[in-house]
């Protein structure tokens, strides 16, 4: 059986910066053996969308800049640098990441959260229509979207921990 300390442990990064999903999930009876991505990520989108919408927005805002500036600091979570660079994010040509910075400062002074996007199997262009298509939706359209996005980051995040024949 996994443990409290063990499940929180392995998994409280998984919804970014924000253990305390993992530990609402785990606290909430929703993590059951044997563990599977499937399971835990019912169990940790329960515990996401059962919070309230300021404590959504902090795990909105946990999330960095894509090609931000944590990016080029080298300061993402080991999680967030594999997911950008996986969409070629770390090799952005100047004019690409000028255009992101636009985006990313324009996106963040209309929603108060920075553009999230499961950027796996994206192409920069991919995220780049995403990102100028979306910043025209209104606030509640998008906040919605950024939570859907995060719980796909998380279920691809759990997919890499907890593999099918674990």
């Amino acid at each position: 059986m996994v443990s409290r300390n063990g499940f929180i442990s392995r998994f409280g990064g998984v919804f970014e910066h924000s253990p305390f999903i993992a530990e609402r999930a785990f606290d909430a009876g929703g993590v059951r053996e044997p563990l599977t991505a499937a399971g835990a990520h019912a169990a940790m989108c329960a515990a996401f969308r059962s919070a309230s919408e300021a404590e959504r927005l902090g795990v909105l805002r946990a999330h960095p800049d894509l090609a931000g500036r944590l990016a080029i600091a080298g300061e993402l979570t080991e999680d967030s640098r594999k997911e950008q660079a996986g969409a070629g994010l770390d090799r952005l040509s100047p004019a690409e990441h000028a255009r992101f910075t636009a985006l990313n400062e324009a996106y963040t002074t209309k929603f108060g959260f920075p553009f999230i996007i499961a950027v796996k199997g994206l192409t920069r262009d991919d995220i780049l229509s995403a990102f100028e298509a979306r910043i025209a939706n209104s606030r509640e359209q998008e906040f919605e979207t950024a939570c859907a996005q995060v719980e796909k980051i998380a279920r691809l995040r759990l997919e890499s921990l907890i593999p099918e024949n674990d």
